[in-house]
C-alpha cells in the first residue's frame, strides 16, 4: 500500500468517489500504519464573466487577489470537511489548493511536490463527444505523471 496518496477533488459528489474508496483502503490495508493523504483542489476559473450592458457578449475579468484568496479559503474548508473520514481512519490528511488553467497539469505538479506514491482520482465516465469536448483529466494525469494512478468510476 502506498504511503503518500494524492486525491484530486473537484468539489462534486461524483468527484469524491475515489476519496470514499481510499477511506476503505486505509482502514483495511494499513491498520496501524500512518498513511499520508493530500486532498487537492484546482481552481481552474481564474476569471469571471461580466455581462456588460450595451455590449454584445461577455467580458472576462480576472479575479482580484482578495477574490482568489476567498475562493482558496472556501476550497480549503471543503477539503478539511471531506477529509474528516480519512482522519477518523487514522490517516494524516493535508489539504492543498492550486490555481491554474489545466487541472491535469496542476495535479501532475502536486504529485511531485507532495512526493505522492499514488494518485487516486474519480472518473466521471464521460464518453463520445462530451469526452472529446472537455478532454479527460484522468487520461492526461497517468500519461504526464510518474506514479501509478488509481481511477475509481463515479456513480
Amino acid at each position: 500500500m502506498s504511503e503518500r496518496i494524492l486525491i484530486p477533488l473537484d468539489g462534486s459528489e461524483l468527484g469524491e468517489a475515489a476519496l470514499r474508496y481510499v477511506e476503505g483502503l486505509v482502514s483495511r490495508l494499513a491498520p496501524g500504519k500512518k498513511m499520508e493523504v493530500t486532498l487537492f483542489n484546482v481552481i481552474t476559473t481564474l476569471e469571471h464573466d461580466v455581462d456588460v450592458r450595451g455590449n454584445v457578449g461577455i467580458v472576462h475579468i480576472p479575479y482580484s487577489e482578495s477574490e482568489l484568496e476567498q475562493i482558496k479559503d472556501k476550497a480549503v474548508d471543503y477539503l478539511n470537511e471531506v477529509g474528516k473520514g480519512l482522519k477518523s481512519k487514522g490517516a494524516i490528511v493535508n489539504c492543498k489548493v492550486a490555481a491554474g488553467h489545466s487541472p491535469a497539469e496542476e495535479i501532475i505538479k502536486a504529485e511531485k511536490e507532495v512526493g505522492a506514491d499514488l494518485v487516486a482520482m474519480s472518473t466521471h465516465g464521460r464518453a463520445g463527444v462530451s469526452r472529446w469536448a472537455f478532454g479527460s483529466v484522468t487520461d492526461k494525469v497517468p500519461r504526464g505523471g510518474k506514479v501509478p494512478v488509481l481511477m475509481v468510476r463515479a456513480g
